[in-house]
């Protein structure tokens, strides 16, 4: 039944959902019995019949009886209820350990065990959110890099934040965590069919809240391994084409090009297209002593972000190209016209000052 809670696709999910069904049937079963004795009492008790009510006060008998009963039903649930969750949290022995970071508003993947991490962001397309597009079949809750794992083995999740509070929330692994800053909770799966799985943060954490679903694609483990194998090699190269641009300078129109889809991307959610922000809420950028005064302090939060508020470093998540594309636009757009055109070996040199 559509409304009822789902088997899921790991043994876990399976036992929460025959756990939940045994405390549903046992709550069935007190429902009958209670409101079946009230009615029965009610009908055939009733004062047109001339029953005469009986008249006792303080029975030791009863206090007994309505104190024991419900006690032995809540053991007899706790038992089963304990043992689910202590196999919930039971973390030990992974074969694969993945470190979950919430931000807002996206999530941060990091393999322990290979040399990978990257974001996972909202793909669906702005158009859509604005009603400007047909939605598309899984609207809302598709990423442009999913978290893969692989079919049949342990894996052990380790969630927390960048910023506020965020849960990690995969219906059908049965796992809902929360990333809280400064701690690290833990949680596991183990995926029995390959298959695509989605959630969402499933805590109240900002603007944008809405727009941080999560997939997960679990895989078998030769395609597992290809994958991994793949993804690795071209963050290498990725990293290698990176540091030749330490020796390049791009063109003030490309920078400013470059810096335009990158902010629109990333900062025009809270600082707006037009660079105005929201009054009260986000600070403009158009006219701001941040972006038309002191380079370093610019370069300094777009890398680091500022504690305290939402304005969160981009230091990890963009490459220098972007970095500095991002400056350089900032500084020029919405007549800021600095002529300021900042250059990626910039960037890197206040990386490696840090």
């Amino acid at each position: 039944m559509r409304l009822n809670l789902t088997k899921g696709v790991t043994d876990i999910s399976s036992s929460v959902y025959d756990l939940h069904m045994i405390i549903f049937y046992i709550c069935c079963v007190i429902a009958i019995l209670v409101f079946g004795v009230m009615f029965y009492s009610m009908l055939h008790h009733r004062k047109s019949k001339g029953v005469t009510p009986a008249n006792f006060h303080e029975s030791t008998k009863v206090e007994i009886i309505w104190t024991a009963v419900p006690f032995i039903i809540l053991i007899g649930m706790a038992f089963p209820a304990t043992k689910t969750l202590i196999e919930m949290e039971d973390t030990s022995d992974a074969d694969l350990t993945v470190q979950v970071t919430g931000s807002q508003w996206k999530w941060h993947y990091k393999y322990f065990d290979h040399d990978l991490e990257y974001y996972s962001l909202l793909a669906t397309a702005p158009q859509q959110i604005a009603n400007e597009r047909e939605k598309s079949e899984n609207y809302l809750l598709e990423v442009d890099r999913p978290l893969v794992i692989p079919v049949g083995k342990k894996v052990r999740f380790l969630i927390t934040s960048d910023d506020v509070i965020h849960s990690w929330w995969v219906p059908e692994f049965a796992v809902k965590k929360d990333a809280n800053p400064g701690f690290i909770n833990e949680s596991w799966t183990r995926v029995n069919e390959p298959g695509i799985y989605r959630g969402q943060c499933a805590e109240l954490c900002g603007k944008d809240h809405g727009f941080m679903p999560i997939v997960v694609i679990a895989k078998e483990q030769g395609d597992f391994d290809a994958w991994m194998k793949q993804e690795v090699e071209m963050a290498r190269i990725a990293k290698e084409e990176e540091q030749k641009l330490l020796a390049m300078n791009m063109s003030y129109d490309e920078l400013m090009k470059v810096g335009e889809k990158a902010y629109i991307a990333n900062c025009a959610a809270c600082h707006q297209v037009s660079g105005e922000g929201i009054p009260g809420v986000f600070p403009a950028l158009k006219g701001s002593k941040i972006a038309i005064e002191d380079l370093g302090a610019h370069i300094d939060i777009v890398v680091n972000g500022k504690p305290g508020t939402a304005m969160q470093g981009y230091g990890k998540q963009l490459g220098l190209k972007d970095l500095a594309a991002i400056v350089t636009y900032e500084r020029n757009a919405w007549g800021n016209n600095t002529g300021d055109a900042v250059q990626a070996a910039q960037i890197n040199a206040y990386l490696t000052s840090q």
